[in-house]
């Protein structure tokens, strides 16, 4: 599975040899989230069958508009085959043998999704989360939560903010996504985080 399609995905599946995908989930119709939504491709091509593209019905009916080739009724040969599912935030779903909970938070004012699987919740371009939500987290033992600098921001968790969820779920290990060069070099932050908390990086790889 992969969660989102950014501008760098095509050299994200490249550099750690990605050659097969399930599905793709959506939080959100940002750019940075969906931009690279057309280089599936190379995957319809190697499965032979239309990728499920799983997000909230807001979400798919953005990615109609942005890719309108894609489903236009006399689309050239070679696009992008995308299965779109729609997805609510109280409907887990089944893919490949694994089981998704989707996790409703605020981007600012926009509803998005965040997705737990099994001990791991994943949750970026969260500013807040209602508690009826956040009881979707308890228990995971593994959190990726977004922390965009110390800073206060309209939209998007703060380091303090983000640190505080993290205290109140109490993972047993958190790493913080989403990080603006503004937040500072890893090495002088992660000296003021706890143990537990770490800032994560690109190609980090987790075990559990």
């Amino acid at each position: 599975m992969v969660v989102d399609t950014g501008p760098d995905f095509r050299q994200q599946m490249l550099r750690v040899g990605i050659s097969s995908l399930e599905a793709v989930l959506l939080t959100h119709e940002h750019n940075d989230h969906v931009i690279g939504l057309d280089d599936v491709r190379p995957f319809n091509f190697r499965s032979g069958r239309d990728m499920p593209v799983l997000a909230l019905p807001r979400v798919l009916g953005e990615v109609k508009k942005r890719f309108s080739y894609i489903f236009d009724a006399k689309a050239y040969p070679g696009i992008p085959r995308l299965n779109l599912r729609p997805i609510d935030k109280d409907q887990p779903f089944d893919i490949g043998g694994m089981h998704f909970q989707p996790i409703l938070v605020n981007h600012g004012k926009l509803p998005i999704l965040g997705f737990r699987l099994g001990d791991l919740t994943y949750i970026t371009d969260a500013k807040t989360i209602d508690e009826s939500e956040l009881e979707k987290v308890r228990g995971s033992k593994y959190l990726v939560l977004n922390a965009l600098h110390h800073k206060e921001h309209h939209s998007h968790l703060n380091l303090e903010q983000a640190l505080d969820i993290i205290y109140n779920i109490k993972p047993e290990r958190a790493f913080l996504t989403h990080i603006s060069h503004r937040m500072g070099k890893r090495a002088e932050v992660e000296k003021q985080l706890p143990d537990n908390v770490h800032l994560a990086y690109d190609g980090q790889e987790l075990w559990f």
